[in-house]
C-alpha cells in the first residue's frame, strides 16, 4: 500500500474514533460531575468522589482509547492532518451528550461547535509550524510564561466573579491553557527520553513542570464541566485553546517557525475571528438555555442539552 493510501486506511480512521472516544468521554465526564458535591477551584477532593463512580471511571478508560488511537494516527500521518481531526471531539461531545440526556442537539449550539472546528483546523493547516525542536531554544521562556500565567488568573477571576455560562467559559480558558502547556512540556520530555534514556528526564525542571501543570489541568477540566449547565461551550472553549498555547510554546520555547506571508497571516486572523464568534455564539445560547430551563422548572442534572 502506498503511503497516501495508508493515511487514508489507518490515520484518518484512527483520529476520527479517537476524537469519538473523547467526545464520549467529556460527554459522561460532564454528566457524572453533577453528581459530586462541588468544592473550591482545584480542590483535589472532587477527584476522590469521581473516582467512586463507575461510569466516571469508565470514561477515563475512554480517554485511554482516544490518547492511543492519536498515537496510531501520528505514527500514520501528519500533524497538520490528525489534529484538525481530532478538534471534532467537540461534535461527538454534543452528540453524545444529547443522547445521553435523551434530547436532539441543539441546531445553534451545533453551529457554534462547527464554526470553532472549521477556525481551528484551518488556523493549524495554514499556521504549520518548521524546524520543529524539542528542546528550548535560547530565548527566555519568561515573557510567554508570564501572559500565560496573567491570562489563567484572569480567567479564574472571571470564572469567580460572573454567574452562568459565561463565568464557565474563564474556567474553560484556564483550563485550556494548563492543557496547552502540559502538551508543550511533554514534546520536551519526550524529547529528553528520546536522547538521553529513562533517566535524563528526571534531571530537568520540565517533567516535574508537567507532573504539576497536567494534573491541575485535568481537575480544573472537572470542575468546569460541573459549573457548565451545557458542555458544548466548554469544551469548545478548551478544545480550542489547547492546540493554540501549545503552538505558542512551540513557536516561542522551542524555535518552531510559521510562515508570516502576509497572505497566510491573512487567512489566520480569519481564522481566529470564526473561532471567537463560535465561541461568542456558544456561550451566548448556553447562556440563553440556562435561563429558559430555569424559568421552567429550575436546574436539574438531567436537563442538559450537549
Amino acid at each position: 500500500m502506498n503511503p497516501h493510501g495508508t493515511v487514508l486506511v489507518v490515520a484518518v480512521p484512527a483520529a476520527t474514533l479517537g476524537a469519538a472516544s473523547f467526545g464520549l468521554a467529556s460527554a459522561v465526564q460532564h454528566r457524572v460531575t453533577k453528581e459530586v458535591p462541588p468544592v473550591r477551584t482545584l480542590n483535589p477532593r472532587m477527584l476522590w468522589e469521581l473516582v467512586r463512580k463507575p461510569m466516571w471511571v469508565l470514561s477515563i478508560l475512554a480517554v485511554l482509547v482516544g490518547l492511543s488511537l492519536q498515537v496510531v494516527a501520528l505514527a500514520f500521518g501528519p500533524l497538520v492532518l490528525v489534529q484538525p481531526l481530532l478538534v471534532a471531539s467537540v461534535l461527538f461531545g454534543a452528540t453524545f451528550a444529547a443522547l445521553l440526556a435523551h434530547r436532539r442537539v441543539d441546531v445553534v449550539l451545533l453551529l457554534g461547535g462547527l464554526a470553532c472546528v472549521g477556525g481551528l483546523s484551518a488556523f493549524l493547516v495554514l499556521a504549520r509550524p518548521t524546524g520543529q525542536s524539542n528542546e528550548f531554544s535560547g530565548r527566555s521562556i519568561i515573557p510567554l510564561a508570564l501572559v500565560l500565567g496573567l491570562v489563567v488568573i484572569a480567567a479564574l477571576l472571571a470564572a469567580r466573579w460572573i454567574p452562568g455560562e459565561l463565568g464557565v467559559v474563564g474556567l474553560a480558558v484556564a483550563t485550556g491553557v494548563f492543557y496547552g502547556v502540559t502538551a508543550g512540556l511533554m514534546k520536551v520530555v519526550a524529547g529528553q527520553f528520546r536522547s538521553g534514556g529513562v533517566p535524563e528526564p528526571f534531571q530537568h525542571w520540565s517533567l516535574y513542570a508537567v507532573c504539576v501543570i497536567g494534573p491541575m489541568g485535568f481537575l480544573l477540566s472537572q470542575q468546569t464541566f460541573q459549573r457548565g449547565r451545557l458542555m458544548s461551550p466548554a469544551l469548545a472553549v478548551i478544545t480550542t485553546v489547547d492546540p493554540l498555547v501549545a503552538a505558542a510554546i512551540g513557536v516561542n520555547w522551542l524555535g518552531e517557525q510559521i510562515d508570516s506571508s502576509p497572505g497566510i497571516v491573512t487567512g489566520e486572523v480569519i481564522s481566529a475571528v470564526v473561532i471567537v464568534g463560535g465561541i461568542a455564539v456558544l456561550a451566548q445560547r448556553g447562556e440563553q438555555l440556562r435561563r429558559a430551563a430555569e424559568r421552567r422548572s429550575g436546574w436539574s442534572a438531567e436537563s442538559t442539552w450537549g
